[in-house]
């Protein structure tokens, strides 16, 4: 009976030195994945007139490539399109899938098609696939970030109101919010954190999320320190604005919503028509396509179309 007292004990007090070693780990692993986070936000690439926290170190075997890319007008724009949709692509890892897709368009065109123009078209539009890839993540990320930043707004009034300070705010916003915001207001703070100035920490935020209502919100935060008041007020009166902003945005969505529709009828149906007739009728419209003035007439017709559809979204796309 005592062997197996002392047997059991020596397990027991085994598993415990276990846990509480893999317990350290864990824990150690997660202070210093928070380290790494916060200089990972703190060094990415800003605007030229914000200074970087962290001087970013170059490799020293750069390629041809990537230095031609950053040369370009095109690769600044490019890289701040990725980074405001929330990627870790790069400028010319970007410039080379569109490379990539217009050879292998143009390649399918002449095997298609076998005219010149054909080839040019396909490499257009299939080069043109991952650019729109990125500005389509960037939207939805911004209508997400315009979303959430009501509830953050908030959040960072109530917290202040409880006494906790402005900084610390920002931290238990980054902690509770769900990403996309949250993510940046982590980086937010870690960058203040690190030793940035407000103003410099704001302005790259400004930077990442370039909308009207987060303007506001920095211009509010930067006035406040400025001139003094209650900020956990201003901040409030913010997020009223931004939702009554949202509910009327809504209701001229809703009374436009008959001019997309006839939008959409006026694009598609001339479109459904003739693939209607090459069905039915495969003759019908082939005289026209081989005549030279019906060339002329369809091309007319396709551009026609073209600025029709643009025209009524203009319209419609009316500014709140």
């Amino acid at each position: 009976m005592p062997f197996v007292l002392i047997v059991s004990f020596i397990v027991v007090f085994a598993l415990i030195l276990l846990a509480v070693s893999v317990g350290l780990k864990f824990f150690d692993a997660r202070r210093k994945k928070q380290v790494v986070d916060m200089l990972h936000t703190a060094s990415g690439e800003q605007v030229v007139t914000i200074t970087n926290l962290l001087k970013e170190i170059e490799p020293e075997n750069t390629g041809s490539f990537s230095q031609l890319v950053s040369s370009l007008h095109f690769a600044k724009h490019a890289q701040q399109q990725i980074q405001q949709a929330g990627l870790t692509w790069t400028a010319s890892k970007l410039l080379t899938m569109m490379g990539v897709l217009a050879v292998v368009g143009f390649l399918l065109g002449l095997l298609i098609g076998g005219a010149v123009v054909t080839a040019f078209l396909l490499a257009s539009s299939m080069a043109s696939l991952p650019y729109v890839y990125v500005s389509r993540k960037r939207k939805k990320r911004l209508d997400e970030l315009e979303e959430q930043l009501p509830e953050a707004l908030d959040f960072l009034a109530r917290s202040m109101r409880a006494g906790h300070a402005f900084t610390i705010s920002l931290e238990m916003v980054g902690e509770e919010v769900r990403d996309p915001l949250g993510q940046e207001f982590r980086a937010l703070f870690n960058e203040q954190n690190l030793g940035a100035p407000l103003e410099t920490a704001l302005g790259n935020f400004s930077y990442r999320a370039p909308l009207m209502d987060v303007r506001f919100f920095t211009s509010s935060v930067l006035l406040q320190k400025q001139t003094g008041g209650n900020l956990a007020e201003i901040l409030s009166r913010l997020a009223y604005v931004i939702r009554e902003r949202f509910r009327l945005k809504r209701q001229v969505k809703a009374s436009s919503a008959h001019g997309r529709l006839t939008a959409t009828i006026l694009t598609v149906l001339p479109v459904a028509t003739m693939l209607g007739l090459l069905v039915v009728a495969p003759g019908y419209l082939q005289g026209m396509a081989e005549d030279p003035d019906g060339k002329k007439l369809i091309a007319g017709a396709v551009i026609a179309q073209i600025l029709g559809n643009i025209c009524i979204r203009k319209i419609i796309n009316i500014k709140v």
